[in-house]
């Protein structure tokens, strides 16, 4: 799971350019996984077309896919498009109907690329910041600190209950900044905040269009 912040789709985009009166389609999608991905392909490929060429890029796994085309002319330069537009868990398929006229390896692979980037450039994107839950414990002589670290790092309380010896919060934090905090934690409650990380499918990602 990355922990920096990243830039995808806001929504699913669409792009459309003839070159030499071939047809070409672009269609690109945010995702979260390869199942995401294979299912997005699934919705939008045209049976009836030429080819429906496609990559995606997930953090640092990636696929791509030539779909009949001359091997590197098609999936390859999809993906160079995505990189290129410095854009994370993202798909596009790319659809092609062949209009007539060959356009040669050089000429598929700037249609490919072209047509991708073209559909990525224009499309909405936002900024999504990985973040993690986690439970702090802090006695009462402490408790007061909670608000000050919440507020200094941006953290996002899911729930709060008092016990007999102070409080517990449950939260979420941007993930880049979790040593920082646990560093704060122990600091303001002078070693004794305990700071419990929960498990993964409790975390979200905070968004910033």
């Amino acid at each position: 799971m990355s922990k920096s912040p990243f830039i995808t789709l806001a929504r699913q985009a669409e792009y459309a350019e003839d070159v030499k009166k071939s047809r070409f389609i672009a269609r690109a999608a945010p995702v979260n996984s390869a199942q995401e991905a294979m299912e997005f392909l699934e919705r939008v490929r045209e049976d009836q077309a030429t080819h429906n060429c496609w990559a995606y890029r997930i953090g640092n796994e990636y696929r791509f896919n030539d779909d009949g085309e001359p091997g590197g002319t098609a999936g390859r330069p999809i993906l160079g498009a995505i990189e290129r537009q410095g854009v994370d868990r993202v798909m596009v398929v790319v659809t092609r109907y062949y209009g007539g006229i060959k356009l040669g390896a050089g000429g598929l692979a700037r249609a490919y690329g072209g047509v991708a980037s073209s559909c990525l450039r224009l499309a909405a994107k936002r900024e999504v910041i990985p973040m993690i839950a986690v439970r702090l414990t802090m006695d009462f002589e402490h408790a007061g600190k909670v608000h000050q670290l919440t507020d200094k790092f941006q953290a996002k309380q899911i729930r709060q209950q008092y016990t007999e010896t102070g409080v517990v919060v449950e939260m979420e934090i941007p993930l880049s900044r979790l040593d920082d905090f646990k560093i704060a934690a122990m600091n303001v409650s002078r070693g004794q905040a305990e700071l419990t990380e929960l498990a993964p499918d409790l975390s979200s990602n905070q968004e910033r269009n």
